[in-house]
């Protein structure tokens, strides 16, 4: 069967094969990158507008809680991943509750190359602004949000420890946002992890938080119960480390036995063939390709 095409539908095909050939790399006069050449990446997603403390209130006005503890609905205990990772992450919780610091400690974890988390309450920063400006330069520690006044995270003001939580979702609110310019400035980005006063909370304050771009950070392995275990028992506690483990400690008790305990945990683990890691770099799972 002959065929034949017009001058004008001859013209419309070449159109299209340059637009395809176009749309190809290595096609007509776009060169394909050499390798190891810098491919331009697309931009950064804009980070979503911060909730105002207006619409949380009234998103969760007459919900009430049903959870309450360190481990509920939310709350991340555990990096879920095979890699022989530990992530070691320190409070330092300020006002009555300790606004020192543990220098032995930090100067081991920076002789060893230790990475971790730390999690800096907003009396802490205000006690301690020199320092707080040499650890968020230190590319080892990850700066993160541990509150204001250092109190329970929840909406009904329970107690736990004596020390009574927030009472509202305004309160909440303010608990996470008290700290979470300050640490900006300092750090140049927002903190992504926040781990309340005694690290207990309803399920509603943990909602409220992951609406104002917080992963709750919790723990698998309590490492040194508030900075009053012995050495011995920092040690035996950190044997049920496993893949993916977050071990609670204190940098704010420099009288306490974490200073000693610690060394024999990190020299223990690496000798199990552990490395370790800030938060940041392994959450979301997801984020990781």
């Amino acid at each position: 069967m002959k065929f034949s095409m017009t001058g004008k539908q001859v013209a419309a095909l070449l159109v299209v094969a340059a637009g395809l050939c176009g749309a190809v790399w290595g096609c007509g006069s776009r060169p394909a990158p050499a390798p190891g050449a810098e491919v331009t990446k697309a931009a950064a997603p804009v980070e979503a507008p911060i909730p105002t403390l207006a619409e949380e209130v009234a998103k969760y006005k007459g919900q009430k809680p049903k959870q309450w503890g360190e481990q509920v609905d939310g709350v991340l205990t555990r990096v879920p991943t095979q890699e022989k990772v530990i992530f070691l992450t320190f409070d330092a919780c300020g006002g009555p509750y300790g606004s020192g610091y543990d220098q032995k400690l930090l100067d081991f974890l920076n002789k060893e190359k230790v990475e971790a988390t730390l999690l800096l309450n907003s009396r802490w920063l205000e006690a301690n602004p020199e320092l707080a400006k040499q650890l968020a330069a230190n590319p080892l520690f990850s700066l993160q949000n541990h509150g204001t006044q250092h109190r329970p995270l929840c909406v009904n003001g329970r107690s736990v420890y004596k020390i009574q939580g927030t009472r509202s979702v305004a309160e909440v609110y303010e608990e996470i946002m008290g700290t979470d310019a300050r640490l900006k400035q300092l750090t140049g980005k927002r903190p992504r992890f926040f781990r309340s006063g005694t690290a207990y909370y309803d399920e509603v304050a943990v909602k409220v938080a992951r609406d104002l771009g917080y992963t709750i950070t919790g723990f698998d392995i309590l490492g040194d119960a508030g900075a009053t275990y012995s050495k011995a028992q920092i040690i035996k506690v950190a044997r049920a480390a496993r893949p993916g483990t977050i071990i609670i400690y204190h940098m704010n008790q420099p009288r306490s036995a974490t200073s000693a305990g610690v060394p024999e945990v990190v020299k223990n683990l690496r000798a199990a063939g552990y490395e370790f890691k800030k938060l940041e770099d392994y959450w979301p799972v997801q984020a990781r390709s």
